[in-house]
């Protein structure tokens, strides 16, 4: 792996509702195990993925994350494992993210599939993206108040 290459992280340990009637296969091995049959390998762009035991996001299963040095890192959640459309979203995703400075995508850049379903988007360290202001430059009465 290089230290720039994409990484797509699944929680295997994601439980969904639906393991009685799937064998006791949890919903996010169901959910990697879908995305690797699915999806395009060209499209991945060299794309590492990886299972992770539990990525502490219980209530929002089933979890995935897309990170990189030096880019946005993103989790999303609530992947419904029995709409084809997340499988395709994920695969969208990522040469979007590439393409992106440092990754960046706003709501409306992401597939439709990942608008709603974001739990979180982390800025990397250094970044220049003017979503981030660094506070140790300012003291608590120029920080502004709204935006």
């Amino acid at each position: 792996m290089t230290n720039n290459q994409p990484i797509l992280s699944f929680c295997m340990t994601c439980r969904d509702g639906r393991e009685a009637i799937q064998h006791d296969v949890r919903g996010g091995i169901r959910l990697a195990q879908a995305f690797l049959f699915h999806s395009d390998k060209a499209q991945l762009n060299g794309c590492q993925l990886r299972g992770v035991q539990c990525m502490s996001n219980c209530k929002r299963s089933c979890i995935v994350s897309l990170s990189s040095t030096g880019r946005f890192s993103y989790m999303f959640g609530d992947l419904d494992i029995s709409e084809p459309g997340y499988i395709k979203a994920l695969s969208d995703l990522i040469p979007l993210y590439l393409a992106a400075p440092e990754g960046f995508l706003r709501r409306h850049e992401r597939p439709r599939f990942l608008r709603e379903n974001i739990l979180g988007r982390l800025p990397p360290p250094g970044s220049s993206s003017d979503l981030v202001t660094i506070l140790e430059e300012m003291d608590a009465h120029s920080i502004p108040t709204h935006i």
